[in-house]
């Protein structure tokens, strides 16, 4: 029988990304008593062992798992932490899964997700949104405004945010953006909560078009969601990629771990953009990417919120490879964390 293909989970992004070049080629109760006491619910929550990160993963990444819902699943690959996808209609969150009815982050049903959250023994670490500035600057405004004041009270110090153009040139969207994301920072400002621009598809990671935004929004909110192969699937070399995550850490306030395992003639290359990503696609415990190396500039920059696990190739496998796949990366995630955590 001839070997599957690995299709990439499909997620919600914008601009010419992975997935595009893809397709085309190939709590409350105790968080009250928290406030009551003067804690925010981000205090009030066990610290892990080490280094203060949470290791965990997105949760769209546990619906190949196929359990009975996402604590569970989170349970099951000894994730501490979650990274939660929120939707456009009446901030739906599509992925991760209760006993009971859907999630959302409707002031009603915040609570019912920090005290599940909480029974579980699991940190939501970040909220992720899939944004589009160019399209609807105003609706992303008020939807951002929304997620940073349920964020601020279920303890996520971190939003993940798309700032990429679909339909606007260059030049013209980041105008537009820096323009929005400086309402949503002033707007937010009581909060706390920290937007974070994923690096992904062609437009941010450009490090120079990352570095103008944040140079013109010029708030130390604004930061980054660190996905750590994107930058390499974009064509820069694995020894730039470092230079980079240094350069960019101490912006960084979100991660998104992934790898990429490409031939050794290949890592020192500048290569085409998405070359060959289905076939050299890796779990991060078998890529090129040193977490260890990762994990040292993090903290050397002052991180200190999330290793979350990205995923994209969990459709193809069975429930249980795809539970042993995750599992292994948490595993890895933890290692890497005590040996950074070493005097």
């Amino acid at each position: 029988m001839a070997a599957r293909t690995p299709q990439p989970f499909s997620t919600q992004c914008g601009d010419f990304s992975r997935r595009d070049f893809l397709s085309r080629v190939g709590g409350a109760s105790l968080g009250l008593w928290a406030i009551a006491q003067g804690i925010r619910p981000s205090q009030a929550d066990d610290a892990p062992a080490g280094w203060p990160v949470w290791v965990g993963c997105r949760d769209a990444m546990l619906t190949p798992m196929k359990r009975k819902d996402s604590w569970e699943a989170l349970k099951a690959i000894g994730a501490e932490c979650v990274a939660v996808w929120t939707g456009r209609k009446q901030l739906e969150i599509p992925f991760l899964i209760g006993s009971g009815k859907p999630y959302t982050l409707a002031s009603s049903d915040i609570a019912r997700l920090g005290d599940d959250a909480r029974a579980a023994g699991v940190r939501i670490t970040a909220f992720c949104m899939g944004n589009r500035f160019d399209v609807q600057p105003d609706v992303e405004i008020q939807h951002c405004g929304m997620v940073a004041r349920a964020a601020d009270q279920l303890g996520a110090p971190a939003i993940r945010i798309d700032v990429a153009p679909r339909k606007m040139e260059r030049n013209a969207f980041r105008k537009q953006a820096v323009k929005a994301l400086k309402k949503i920072l002033a707007d937010t400002e009581s909060t706390g909560v920290k937007f974070a621009i994923e690096n992904h598809g062609n437009t941010t990671n450009d490090p120079d078009f990352m570095q103008s935004l944040f140079d013109r929004v010029g708030s130390e909110r604004l930061g980054l969601t660190l996905d750590t192969a994107n930058l390499y699937w974009f064509g820069h070399p694995l020894s730039k990629v470092y230079s980079l995550f240094e350069r960019f850490a101490p912006r960084v306030y979100h991660t998104h771990c992934k790898s990429i395992r490409y031939p050794e003639t290949e890592r020192e290359r500048l290569r085409p953009m998405g070359w060959k990503y289905a076939e050299y696609q890796s779990s991060i415990d078998q890529g090129d990417i040193d977490f260890t190396r990762v994990a040292s500039i993090l903290r050397k920059a002052g991180y200190h919120n999330d290793l979350c696990v990205e995923d994209e190739f969990l459709d193809a496998l069975t429930p249980e490879a795809a539970t042993d796949r995750l599992a292994r990366q948490i595993a890895l995630l933890k290692k890497v964390r005590a040996n950074v955590s070493k005097p």
